[in-house]
């Protein structure tokens, strides 16, 4: 640790220079420098009255204070380092690398589970039709009434379901294998973020000093300081837009009729889309630009593997519902859905 910041003291002589200056308590005519040494007072008084809450201030602390988090800190400061981006850009890069690493390859198992349930459930009809006769053979012989047939039918076809999903190892629970890697992801994310901004756990030491100094000048264009609130609202509203798009691709490349919980489900996540608006501007311009850059690659991951060719790359069993064009067909919808084509009663999904 301690040739690391001597390497970055060569590297960037001048906060290190600025923060020797303020330490010492002489009077600094630079605004800026008087600012960042107000800054860390008030991160230290933060930290200092998280330690003494308790309920979701201690939550936050125990959060912040993590391990995951920590690491996560250590790797978006190497990251930066080596290679030599400014901050705005190495955000977007890591968020591109760990999105790459993680939930990308979980996606691709989603949906290689999704099309082995789909495939399953088309050997259904004809076990349920078998059952039927069985169970009607079995009222019969065994006298049982319709109450106890309906029950040993419901637990046969149960059991058969079970054996075709151990069979192809496609258990339901496993297509929200994308949640457990992308929620956790998310949140040591943005709180490694925040912490760099913040310069926490600990406001004094040099380290947090220089990382917090180099963010303040680690923008671009109209916020070149990511440590304050994109106050023209740019990114939060390119943050609702993009993941109001992801809600509405998936939608529109369904192919199969929405039923009344996607529905809701749909509208749900199309409100907090747009909760995160007024949220995201109030934190940090550097978490607007993760958040960004997060849903960006979101949404380009998801069109991707619209894709049939890419499908079959990745290993993703080719389905009945599979778009054969799956581009042509969301730009119909688009059309459709700003209004630049009437709606026809035959436009129906192209499928494999």
């Amino acid at each position: 640790m301690a040739t690391l910041l001597f390497l970055r003291t060569l590297r960037r002589p001048s906060p290190i220079a600025a923060y020797k200056f303020t330490y010492t308590g002489s009077k600094c005519p630079n605004t800026s420098l008087h600012h960042r040494l107000s800054s860390t007072e008030a991160a230290s008084a933060a930290a200092a009255q998280f330690g003494n809450a308790g309920g979701l201030g201690g939550f936050w602390q125990t959060l912040s204070n993590s391990q995951p988090v920590g690491v996560m800190q250590d790797t978006l400061i190497t990251i930066h380092d080596y290679s030599g981006l400014p901050w705005w850009a190495s955000i977007i890069l890591s968020t591109f690398l760990f999105r790459s690493v993680v939930t990308l390859p979980l996606t691709i198992y989603q949906h290689k589970i999704t099309a082995r349930i789909e495939k399953i459930a088309l050997e259904m009809p004809a076990i349920v039709e078998e059952l039927k006769k069985e169970a009607a053979m079995a009222k019969q012989k065994f006298k049982w009434s319709d109450k106890q047939t309906q029950i040993v039918y419901r637990r046969s076809i149960k059991k058969q379901w079970q054996k075709l999903i151990v069979r192809d190892n496609c258990h339901p629970m496993k297509t929200l294998i994308v949640l457990w890697g992308q929620v956790p992801l998310w949140i040591f994310q943005s709180v490694a973020l925040r912490n760099l901004v913040y310069m926490l756990p600990d406001p004094m030491t040099i380290q947090a000093q220089i990382v917090a100094t180099e963010l303040t000048i680690g923008g671009f264009g109209w916020i070149p300081n990511l440590t304050v609130v994109d106050s023209s609202y740019i990114l939060p509203v390119t943050l609702g837009i993009i993941n109001l798009a992801i809600i509405e691709v998936q939608s529109m490349t369904r192919t199969r009729p929405s039923t009344r919980l996607q529905n809701i489900a749909n509208n749900v996540f199309r409100g907090l889309s747009i909760v995160m608006i007024p949220v995201a501007c109030t934190v940090p311009s550097a978490l607007c630009v993760y958040w960004v850059a997060s849903s960006s690659f979101g949404l380009g991951q998801n069109l991707l593997l619209l894709s049939p060719d890419v499908r079959r790359m990745v290993g993703i069993p080719k389905t009945k519902t599979e778009l054969d064009q799956p581009y042509d067909q969301l730009w119909l919808k688009i059309q459709q859905r700003i209004g630049l084509i009437a709606h026809s009663a035959t436009d129906k999904p192209e499928s494999k």
